[in-house]
């Protein structure tokens, strides 16, 4: 379905390119922040990476105690298998096939838990985030800042402000 007719996006570029020549009439400022240095650089974003090593290692070590109790009993039954009578190699896959199948369930929760925790965690230094940034530009007087962008020249990036702030505030 196409919501736009080729019209549309015609008048949409005369009009920004009449802002354009209007914005370069005024001064007009425009910043960028790069979010990705900022959920990589800050001590927040750290200290929320930490928490959730610290809130999900047990269960992570326990995934991986059970998939590799898993892969012993594997290797166990294959070593053993030409030696087993048909029963009981049928139960020792079906218990196996179980066990494999409540591992693999273990193992979605703990990463669906994790994106869940790892989203919440991310949005609140977002937020902050966002705080500093609108601060950063109404001290420094920008009209416009950016988050995601194809191409920045360098003179625009207020993101090493925006950490040194967030930096400074979390301290």
């Amino acid at each position: 379905m196409k919501i736009f007719s080729p019209q549309s996006y015609a008048a949409v570029a005369l009009a920004v390119s009449a802002l354009v020549s209007h914005v370069h009439a005024e001064d007009f400022r425009v910043g960028f922040v790069n979010t990705d240095r900022i959920f990589k650089e800050t001590t927040s974003a750290k200290a929320a990476q930490a928490k959730l090593e610290q809130e999900f290692s047990k269960r992570e070590k326990e995934l991986l105690d059970q998939g590799a109790a898993i892969k012993v009993q594997s290797d166990k039954l294959e070593r053993e298998a030409p030696t087993l009578s048909e029963g009981q190699r049928a139960t020792r896959q079906k218990q196996l096939v179980d066990q494999d199948r409540d591992f693999q369930r273990k193992r979605r929760e703990f990463q669906e838990d994790l994106n869940s925790r790892k989203n919440e965690e991310l949005q609140l230094v977002l937020e902050r985030a966002n705080k500093v940034v609108k601060q950063v530009a109404e001290t420094e007087k920008y009209d416009l800042v950016l988050q995601d962008a194809v191409y920045i020249n360098p003179k625009h990036d207020i993101t090493d402000k925006v950490i040194k702030a967030l930096n400074a505030g979390t301290k």
